[in-house]
């Protein structure tokens, strides 16, 4: 065999390989942002699960803040749309205003000593509290996993792969500047 050939072979086979890693490398960091989503969809679930059973139980004792725990429950009904939809943005703002209303509704707790004496009002306190402690965790694991995917399908040369099979740009889970200022639910209860 001609020596040029074999380089020629040799230097396609390399190509080819190298594209191949590539290819993978992008797969494995597309199914990392699936894994990361599905880890905040399970919290998710979980709590909009739990969140019934504490407007439930604040209810036998806010006679008067019926408002208050309205605006729980849409929030909580736009936040399994946009979850069931995968629509990461409106989850985002859905969520914020999920957090607000939780806060809202745990600072007018404060005024009703028999509720916040209650022990299913304390379990399900201490339940949303640390899957909202969850969520927030995996909404951290969520954005890395999209950025170093976000970045990777943009560097050059994976870029040239990227494009050609329909890798596309995954999105941020990104809360309002509002909801950044989490409530000291601890100050709120102590």
């Amino acid at each position: 065999m001609d020596p040029f050939w074999l380089i020629v072979f040799v230097l396609l086979a390399l190509v080819i390989f190298y594209g191949i890693f590539l290819y993978n490398n992008l797969v494995r960091l597309k199914h990392n942002v699936s894994r990361a989503w599905s880890n905040i969809d399970v919290l998710l679930k979980q709590r909009h699960d739990e969140l019934p059973k504490l407007v439930e139980t604040c209810k036998q004792h806010m006679t008067y803040e019926q408002e208050t725990l309205e605006k729980v429950m849409r929030a909580r009904s736009a936040v399994a749309n946009a979850r069931e939809a995968g629509n990461v943005a409106a989850l985002g703002q859905a969520e914020t205003q999920m957090r607000l209303g939780l806060g809202n509704l745990f600072a007018v707790a404060e005024d009703y000593p028999e509720l916040r004496a209650s022990e299913s009002f304390q379990h399900l306190h201490s339940r949303i509290t640390s899957l909202e402690s969850g969520i927030a965790d995996r909404r951290e694991y969520y954005n890395d996993s999209v950025n170093h995917l976000n970045i990777r399908i943009e560097q050059f040369p994976d870029i040239l792969i990227a494009r050609r099979l329909g890798f596309l740009a995954a999105t941020l889970l990104e809360f309002d500047e509002a909801d950044l200022k989490d409530p000291d639910m601890k100050k709120l209860f102590s």
